[in-house]
């Protein structure tokens, strides 16, 4: 996918616009991306009145212990929900989104590396995609960040669709 710094940016901005026209607020919680999303999000369009915060929780034990992770894999669908879950209670949003997977160079948890899993927390409902990205440990986050913005865009879509 290898995407530019200039497009993650243009997905912040129209996240931005998202949550400003639809009066919703966003957080954010990263393993995989360690603060590369929320920094692209607090560098967009007024982001102090919609972007609640964000929780970097690299560590396993951080998952569980911050943001209610329960025990096994970490590089699965089943966290990345509940990570998005679990920061949007921490920080009272209403809607979330989450990283975590495989940046490379080693595998982890018998995932290869350009595993990802992004998850999403809206209106009392989690989600999740698989991607499977390409390229150095640089490339895959900057692909992760820009597939989380998109997913996040995605789940803010849904929310207002059902009135959160």
């Amino acid at each position: 996918m290898a995407v530019t710094a200039e497009k993650s940016a243009d997905l912040a901005q129209k996240v931005a616009r998202c949550a400003s026209d639809r009066d919703l607020t966003v957080a954010v919680a990263e393993s995989l991306t360690s603060g590369l999303l929320v920094s692209a999000l607090g560098a967009a369009e007024n982001a102090s009145e919609w972007l609640r915060g964000g929780v970097v929780a690299y560590a396993t034990a951080v998952k569980h212990k911050v943001l209610a992770v329960s025990p096994g894999p970490v590089v699965s669908a089943r966290c990345a929900e509940e990570m998005a879950a679990g920061v949007a209670a921490q920080l009272d949003a209403d809607v979330a989104v989450a990283t975590t997977g495989v940046g490379g160079p080693d595998s982890e948890e018998g995932r290869e590396p350009g595993t990802v899993y992004i998850g999403w927390w809206v209106g009392g409902r989690a989600g999740s995609r698989l991607y499977n990205f390409d390229g150095a440990p640089e490339a895959v986050l900057d692909d992760t960040v820009a597939a989380a913005l998109t997913e996040l865009l995605r789940a803010m879509y849904a929310a207002d669709r059902r009135g959160s």
